[in-house]
Parts: structure tokens; C-alpha cells; sequence
């Protein structure tokens, strides 16, 4: 990415003599914020449902969560929520607002930093917005468990900012044979372009656990032969009508119809999330909260 200077072995090396923790301090506090960007090559795959049922449950779990929707010019994170709020990213990279002031509560304490719509001039952020998001970040009072990136669809400049800057990439994919497609060109476009190598899949609106792994299987032995990538399938969610009779009453899933067989798979879902190891070791790119990555204590 042009924006970001610096060779990566470098810049790994100086965020780890930053973040060396003095001899006297010791592990009581360790606290650092875990950041997944949440993505997918193509639109209509339930993404966002994916987001807003995860953090519900992430944070029923005792999770502090912020939800960043990512999608800068067609937002909905809001929209799945039933919320309405006065303010946006819009006005934070138009430099009217801080970060801290759009800051939206949602349900179970989540908290939502939420985007605009109908406003193209954000839909692909200079290298000034982008290091603006990233400080702002850093300097928000808040403390977090979970960012959960909520980006657009496709292979954007923005999609792609977001996902590198993130710790993990979640995509999004469905057994619909253009999902898989578009699902495998964005993964290609990361590894050969942004030299991502680790990606976890997600496979929505399936009949059946064995369709999901029919899934996964087409995706690595694709990118086995020609990407130099790992794709760790991390869950799947059954196809619901109900899931559409939540998205109508701007309420999630896993709140409205908590026994359903969706709901323990969102569930399930949460749980490999909070279980998937931590790499503490920052990518090449630059990372949101990149000095949480490394830190030990609080602020």
C-alpha cells in the first residue's frame, strides 16, 4: 500500500522495542483488543448478520465489543440494529466529530461506530483519513475485547485498507457458486497484492454441514495450487427464514429466536472466535490498535 512507509521487518521490530514491557511490570492486566475484519468477495451473503449475531454473543460472553462499519458509503450495521444515529463516520473523516462522540450504544453494551450513506467522497479514504481512523482509535478512552470490521463487499481500496489493517480476516462466503468465486479473487487479491497468508472462511445459508465443507474443500485445493495461503474454516450458518423475519423487525437472530438450530450455530461460531489462538505479533501492515497488540496493561 503506497500510504504505509517502512519496510515490514522494520516496523515489526520497532513495534516490538515500543511495546517491551519494563522488568518491574508484571502480567497482572494484561489486556489486549483482538481485531477482525469481517469481509466477503461478494455482496448478499449475510455478512453484516454474521457481525451483528457474533457481537451480541461475544458480548453475553462478558466480551467488551466495538463494532466499526466499515462500509462507507452504503451503511447498515445501524440498519440491522433498529438504531438511528445522529452521527457518523461521515462527519468524523469530514472533521466535525471525534471518534468518541459518534460513538453509538447498541444492544447488550455493545458499541457501534457507525458509517453514512449515500455519500461516495468516503468511499475510498486517503492516506490522511486513514491515519485519522487509526489514531483516533488509539486515543478513544474506551477499552475493548473484540473489534468486529464490518467492511463492504468486493476488492475496494477501502476493503482492502480495512483487512490489513485488521489482526484477522473473516470471509464470508455461500455455497453459490459466484460467492465461492468472488470469495477466492478477494482472497488472491490480499495474498498477491498485500501479502496476507491466513484467512478463516464462514460459509452462510447452507442445507447442511457436509454443503459447508463442500465449500471449504473447493477453496483450498484452489488456493493449495496456486496462492501460497492457509484457510482455516471456522464455522457455518444453516440457511433461516427466520434470519429474514429478524432483519424485517431490526433486531438479531440469536435475540429474537434464541433456541433456533441458527442460533447455536452463531453461537458456536462465538465460541471458536474467542478460542482462535492470539498472535500477538503485528503483520507487515499497520495495524488498528497497533500498540494494544504488544501491550502489557492498560492503559
Amino acid at each position: 500500500m503506497a500510504e504505509i512507509t517502512g519496510h515490514p521487518t522494520d516496523q515489526a521490530g520497532t513495534l516490538r522495542a515500543l511495546n517491551t514491557p519494563a522488568p518491574d511490570q508484571g502480567r497482572v492486566g494484561r489486556t489486549t483488543t483482538r481485531v477482525f475484519a469481517i469481509t466477503s468477495g461478494k455482496g448478499g451473503v449475510g455478512k453484516t448478520a454474521v457481525v451483528a449475531n457474533t457481537a451480541v454473543l461475544l458480548a453475553r460472553m462478558g466480551k467488551r465489543v466495538l463494532i466499526l462499519d466499515a462500509d462507507l458509503g452504503l451503511a447498515n450495521i445501524d440498519v440491522v440494529f433498529g438504531l438511528a444515529p445522529g452521527r457518523n463516520l461521515n462527519h468524523f473523516f469530514a472533521g466535525e466529530q471525534g471518534l468518541e462522540s459518534i460513538l453509538t450504544d447498541g444492544p447488550e453494551g455493545i458499541k457501534i461506530l457507525p458509517a453514512g450513506s449515500g455519500v461516495q467522497s468516503f468511499t475510498r479514504l486517503d492516506s490522511h483519513q486513514k491515519m485519522r481512523l487509526l489514531e483516533g482509535l488509539e486515543t478513544m478512552n474506551n477499552d475493548f475485547d473484540f473489534v468486529l470490521i464490518d467492511t463492504e463487499a468486493g476488492i475496494s481500496e477501502n476493503v482492502t485498507y480495512f483487512n490489513t489493517a485488521a489482526q484477522e480476516i473473516l470471509v464470508v462466503t455461500t455455497p453459490d457458486p459466484t460467492a465461492i468465486t468472488d470469495a477466492y479473487a478477494l482472497m488472491k487479491l490480499l495474498s498477491n497484492q498485500y501479502h496476507e497468508k491466513h484467512f478463516n472462511l464462514i460459509v452462510n445459508f447452507i442445507k447442511n454441514e457436509d454443503e459447508a465443507l463442500d465449500v471449504y474443500r473447493k477453496l483450498t485445493m484452489v488456493a493449495n495450487r496456486y496462492l501460497d495461503i492457509s484457510i482455516d474454516y471456522i464455522g457455518s450458518i444453516p440457511r433461516d427464514k427466520m434470519m429474514v423475519d429478524a432483519i424485517r423487525k431490526q433486531k438479531v437472530l440469536v435475540q429474537l429466536f434464541p433456541e433456533s438450530k441458527t442460533a447455536s450455530s452463531f453461537e458456536a461460531l462465538a465460541r471458536t472466535i474467542v478460542q482462535e489462538p492470539q498472535s500477538i505479533e503485528p503483520k507487515g501492515s499497520i495495524q488498528f490498535f497497533w500498540k494494544r497488540l504488544l501491550e502489557i496493561g492498560g492503559r
